[in-house]
Formats: structure tokens, sequence, C-alpha cells
């Protein structure tokens, strides 16, 4: 009896589910294009990067984390909220990696990682500000 019982509120859920006019309206088919809708231009990852072994993938993370902390940053700084200050070239970020964290141990890189998104959050709420009175967030 349970199981009938399971079985029917499961079909009455799906039914329900597949059934809703929003459901068949939706395209929520995942892509790997890039569209953005605030400054689509914008750079794209190091070839090395888009390359790395997943084993490594935090390596490919800190640098992420360095770009988004030194860009969040720039535009506190600057005031500014210009795409080419926001979503600048990945050299800056990759020439830090290289030079400080590069050598690092795998762990090593992962508390690096957390310190930059500590930066990044820091300079969120001002960046943030700034971008959405330009437009740009």
């Amino acid at each position: 009896m349970r199981q009938a019982g399971c079985t029917l509120v499961l079909t009455a859920l799906v039914l329900g589910l597949t059934s809703a006019p929003g459901f068949a309206e939706r395209n929520l088919v995942p892509t790997l294009e890039r569209n953005f809708n605030v400054c689509p231009d914008r750079p794209a990852e190091p070839m090395w990067m888009q390359e790395i072994p997943l084993r490594q993938a935090y390596q490919r993370v800190l640098v992420q984390d360095i770009y988004r902390a030194q860009n969040l940053e720039r535009v506190v700084e600057t005031g500014s909220c210009h795409c080419a200050t926001r979503f600048p070239s990945w050299d800056a970020a990759e020439a830090v990696f290289r030079e400080v964290h590069a050598s690092y141990e795998r762990w090593e890189m992962l508390q690096a990682s957390d310190a930059y998104n500590r930066r990044a959050n820091a300079a969120r709420p001002a960046a943030k500000a700034i971008c959405e009175a330009a437009g740009n967030w």
C-alpha cells in the first residue's frame, strides 16, 4: 500500500510539473558560450588556464580569484567602472600568480584563494555601487 501511495504522489508531481504552462517555454540548455550583458568584450582566460588538467584546477581558480580581487579593488581605487577597468587583460593576475604563487603547494594556493576572495568581497559593495551608477553591473 505504501509503495502505491508513493507512486501516485510521484506521478502527480511529475504531471503537475510537466503540464505547467511555463515548463515548455523555458530553454534551460547549458552552454559554454560566453554571452555577457555587461561588458561583452571581456578578454578570454589565457589558454593555459582553459587547458589545465582537472587535478590542478585549483591553480586556475587562484588566478581567477586574483583577477576578481584586483579588478574590484581597481574600480574602487579609480572610482570608475569602464569595461577596461573592470575587465582588463589577464596579464596582471597571471604575473602575480607566476611571481608569488606558482611554486606554492596545493594547500597554500587554496589559502591564497581564500585571501583573495576576502579582498574581493570587501571591495565588492563599493565597486557594485560605482558600477551600478555607470550601468556596468
